[in-house]
């Protein structure tokens, strides 16, 4: 969960030579099709690219003098409403220039449409006493993940016939603990537990600790009425940085933000002093 979007499509170089290739190839494709399905496309390609409408045989003149570019749909984003804004018929770019219409195909819009294929964990937490069964006001509920299977996680997008290829990678930096009530005291001290170094979180609950303040945790000050319960909320935060074609240091991607919820009960002990 970002507030940032990977790009749905980009735009993608080919030759002139490739491109009339490609265009002869669906022009051919065109001609065996019936007229109904095809309408005024395959007049609109041949005027578009061969007979001066604006190019002329394809520009092969000055093929050296740039490229046809084409848009190209992000694979993750096939369903996305802009899926299909770099659609339509391909666009002449002199060398050093890029296209108007959106983004050219570079080593970091490889990494963001990576930043979509990264294998992120789901958020997983225990608690003691366990989520199912209720808190007690007062004593604290530790928290904690003991798999040790947070660790760095990274996808790879790559271009062979262009030589491009990005890296994105993804660290784990906190679990941040929301109560889902004021009335809660956290551990630590604003609910951000940090990573250990073996790629935990916070530390098993043993017998005789129930006292003790927690590394990672939660003190519910309140009890929940019957039939209620508070949502505490378990949110680990990634940090994303990718590496790629002529940048061979970290460049940094907004954060990934996984969450996990609990449905909560608190219940107050009575104690009876005779």
């Amino acid at each position: 969960m970002v507030d940032w979007e990977p790009p749905a499509c980009w735009y993608e170089p080919r030759s002139a030579t490739d491109t009339r290739d490609y265009v002869e190839n669906m022009l051919n494709t065109y001609a065996h099709m019936p007229p109904e399905d095809v309408g005024d496309l395959r007049s609109e390609m041949a005027s578009h690219y061969i007979t001066g409408e604006p190019y002329d045989n394809y520009n092969l003149d000055i093929e050296d003098e740039g490229n046809f570019y084409f848009g190209v749909v992000n694979p993750a984003k096939r369903d996305d409403p802009g899926a299909y804004s770099c659609s339509g018929l391909a666009e002449w770019v002199e060398n050093g220039e890029a296209p108007e219409e959106g983004p050219a195909i570079s080593p970091e819009v490889l990494a963001q449409a990576a930043y979509e294929w990264l294998p992120l964990p789901e958020t997983e937490i225990s608690l003691n006493p366990d989520a199912d069964e209720p808190q007690t006001v007062n004593l604290p509920t530790w928290i904690w993940q003991d798999t040790a299977d947070i660790g760095e996680v990274s996808a790879t997008a790559r271009i062979d016939s262009l030589g491009l290829e990005a890296t994105t990678v993804a660290t784990p930096s906190a679990l941040t603990i929301e109560p889902g009530t004021g009335d809660a005291i956290l551990h630590p001290d604003g609910g951000e537990c940090t990573i250990n170094a073996d790629g935990t979180i916070g530390e098993p609950y043993t017998d005789g600790r129930a006292e003790d303040e927690p590394p990672c945790g939660v003190t519910y000050l309140r009890s929940t009425g019957a039939g209620e319960s508070y949502e505490l909320t378990a949110t680990i935060t990634w940090s994303v940085s990718w590496t790629g074609t002529g940048n061979p240091d970290p460049q940094e991607l907004p954060d990934a933000v996984l969450e996990t919820t609990h449905d909560i009960t608190v219940d107050e002990v009575q104690t009876i002093v005779r």
